[in-house]
């Protein structure tokens, strides 16, 4: 854990420089090394996960946030396998329907929220409700200040209700947005996966991503900075992302629970009881 937590204080947004870092940079890691470490992570998790959900008290919601292509349904089907299912949740928000844009822009992250015990990631961010309309001219620059207030409210709330939250950022370069682009395209089965959006944003990259960094220099707090892992290269972002959730788990420091027991072990011996008796 000690050399993942020196890695995760590097990934902490720096209002100075972060998006400008290589987002491939490996930290001298091998792939090997990352498979290796991950495959050890994943065994932790599995238990802490188990905690978590025995203990029917705190919840952790991560927010996932990235460029098209970044990855972000690839890391959750990688860190979130082999957990039970029943503790844990995905949420996708796409594009918001005519109906939520008749609502505060943070009801649908509402609806979505975990309860206690539960471990929950959001494919994308309410941080979008700020970047995007922003950026697509749905609201203005006093409307943005606007919810950019209400977004770290918001996260103030979550902490309130035992409900812990990590923001993470994937950050990859526009070349390897393209590279996996073009792979998609010669991937019939990634067919699927193309939409007209995806060239509007490769075409708008340096812009989008520059939004995001004046998102991240004014909500990256002590309490709830954002992280941005470098995604190029895929087991290292793995790794990062699950050293993420491990790191909170050890912060939530879980034990097992040990309620009064409703029955000692000696009555598994004793004759049976009718349910009319009991």
């Amino acid at each position: 854990m000690r050399l993942a937590d020196t890695l995760l204080q590097q990934c902490i947004y720096q209002k100075s420089s972060q998006l400008n870092l290589d987002p491939s940079r490996d930290f001298g890691l091998t792939q090997h090394e990352c498979d290796a470490r991950l495959k050890a992570l994943r065994n932790a998790l599995d238990r802490q996960q188990q905690l978590l959900w025995a203990n029917n008290g705190p919840a952790i919601v991560v927010w996932l946030q990235g460029p098209d292509c970044s990855g972000k349904d690839g890391v959750i089907r990688n860190s979130l396998r082999g957990l039970n299912p029943q503790g844990v949740r995905v949420s996708d928000f796409q594009k918001p329907t005519e109906l939520q844009r008749r609502e505060n822009f943070l009801q649908r992250y509402r609806r979505e929220l975990p309860r206690p015990g539960m471990l929950t990631v959001f494919n994308r961010t309410p941080y979008e409700g700020l970047v995007s309309d922003l950026a697509d001219g749905d609201i203005d620059e006093v409307q943005a200040a606007g919810r950019l207030q209400q977004l770290l409210e918001f996260e103030a709330q979550l902490a309130e209700n035992n409900i812990h939250l990590i923001k993470v950022y994937l950050h990859i370069s526009q070349d390897q947005q393209k590279s996996r682009l073009q792979q998609r395209f010669t991937n019939p089965e990634k067919h699927w996966k193309i939409s007209a959006a995806d060239l509007t944003g490769h075409q708008n990259f340096k812009r989008i991503e520059n939004n995001w960094n004046q998102a991240f220099k004014c909500s990256s707090t002590a309490s709830h900075p954002w992280h941005i892992l470098p995604a190029n290269n895929k087991p290292l972002r793995n790794l990062l992302f699950c050293s993420l959730i491990a790191q909170k788990f050890a912060a939530l420091n879980l034990q097992w629970p040990q309620p009064e027991l409703p029955f000692a072990i000696e009555d598994l011996d004793a004759p049976a009881v009718s349910l009319g008796e009991q």
